[in-house]
């Protein structure tokens, strides 16, 4: 079967699992080693849904992004270790959004507002310090702007926490230029150090539970603390075990004049790219953004190419860029690229406002926008099913032998 097969060409089955998707999620075809999906194109679908996120305080349209992508989570998510730390990151948002609460009320907001809630009291402070409140009023207008930027933020790491589950850190590793990959091993061990943190500390609680010991407390924090510090231990040795077995670090010869060009180009145009992708993310830079990325893509990867020269690495069966990678990535910069036009459009229902309050609406295109985002939950590979730690009851056997 080939890794891409045209979309909606009915039940496929993969080689060597016997399992048929037939009329299943609008017949997506079921994962393989084959067919994996690239891991670059969930970054990307990810990080249009976080571009598309920055551009708005409008809380029902940041839910909706929310959902979007809890939706193509839950519907794709695998059973490896990476894939549990979705939820570590939505509580990591949560736990943003209410300390952004907590300094509002306690340290005041530049948004003024008439509608006093409370009033706590309030601490002087130097002249030094003029300028900062402890204490005080606490409107309505304030806790609402601190509610939308909080919600922002909130859904940025969301939609990063999404990318984390969906895209498997080793094949995004492969799939790296020869000249980034030792910087990508350290990008690919510090990412893939949260979801083998969150897995240590399940393991380690269902252990304690399976023994009857608490899983809270201080005391139990310590108690799981200490192992999880081990297993992280175990696994840097095992992982430079590996690269020095691999041949990390060997490099070819290449002309010294060869070396500063690509030093150049790669510097530059990752500049560039950093540049523009600010522009794309803060309000102020969608003028110049988008020019500012493309000629910084265009310098890095003509560094890229002329710094993969040095590497004398190989790859055993590369993943491919088929069309359902398309389409996934696809999926995620048009979320982004309608966000950016419709709050050029009409930015005020992107911004709700708070002085006056004034209850928040849905526009219509842009909450229609958000939806392209669910594309992957319907063209990517549908994910075997969980393995079920609990052997299979045992048939019971016929009445007629019963003696």
């Amino acid at each position: 079967m080939s890794a891409d097969k045209p979309l909606g060409t009915g039940a496929e089955e993969p080689p060597g699992t016997g399992r048929t998707v037939r009329g299943t999620t609008l017949r997506a075809p079921a994962a393989s080693r084959s067919n994996a999906l690239h891991a670059g194109a969930w970054w990307l679908w990810a990080l249009g849904l976080a571009a598309a996120a920055s551009r708005t305080t409008n809380p029902l349209l940041l839910g909706l992004l929310v959902a979007v992508a809890g939706y193509v989570v839950a519907a794709r998510r695998t059973d490896a270790p990476w894939a549990r730390s979705y939820g570590a990151f939505v509580k990591l948002g949560l736990a943003v959004l209410v300390i952004r609460l907590v300094f509002s009320v306690f340290l005041g907001s530049p948004i003024p507002g008439q509608h006093v809630l409370i009033t706590l009291p309030e601490v002087p402070l130097p002249e030094w310090a003029k300028g900062v409140r402890l204490g005080g009023k606490v409107t309505a207008e304030q806790l609402v702007f601190a509610l939308y930027d909080g919600l922002k933020l909130a859904t940025l790491l969301i939609c990063v926490g999404a990318a984390n589950a969906l895209a498997n850190p080793a094949r995004l590793l492969k799939s790296l230029p020869g000249a980034l990959y030792e910087a990508g091993v350290a990008v690919v061990v510090a990412m893939t150090f949260a979801p083998n943190m969150v897995s240590d500390v399940v393991r380690l609680r269902t252990a304690r539970r399976l023994r009857g010991r608490p899983t809270g407390g201080v005391r139990a924090v310590v108690q799981i603390g200490l192992p999880v510090l081990e297993g992280a231990l175990e696994r840097s040795v095992a992982l430079a075990a590996s690269m020095d077995a691999r041949g990390y670090g060997r490099t070819a010869h290449v002309p010294a004049a060869v070396r500063h060009v690509t030093t150049a180009l790669t510097l530059g145009g990752l500049l560039g790219v950093c540049a523009g992708t600010y522009g794309l993310l803060a309000a102020e830079g969608a003028g110049y953004g988008l020019p500012v990325l493309v000629v910084g893509l265009l310098a890095a990867m003509g560094g890229l190419r002329l710094g993969g020269r040095r590497s004398v690495r190989t790859r055993y069966r590369p993943d491919r860029w088929g069309m359902r990678a398309w389409l996934v990535a696809g999926s995620g910069v048009a979320v982004a690229g309608l966000m950016i036009g419709a709050g050029a459009y009409d930015p005020q229902a992107l911004h709700p406002g708070v002085l006056p309050l004034v209850a928040p609406e849905l526009p219509v295109w842009p909450a229609l926008s958000v939806l392209v985002g669910l594309l992957p939950a319907f063209v990517a590979p549908v994910p075997p099913p969980p393995v079920s730690a609990s052997p299979a009851p045992a048939p019971a056997p016929p009445q007629g032998n019963v003696k």
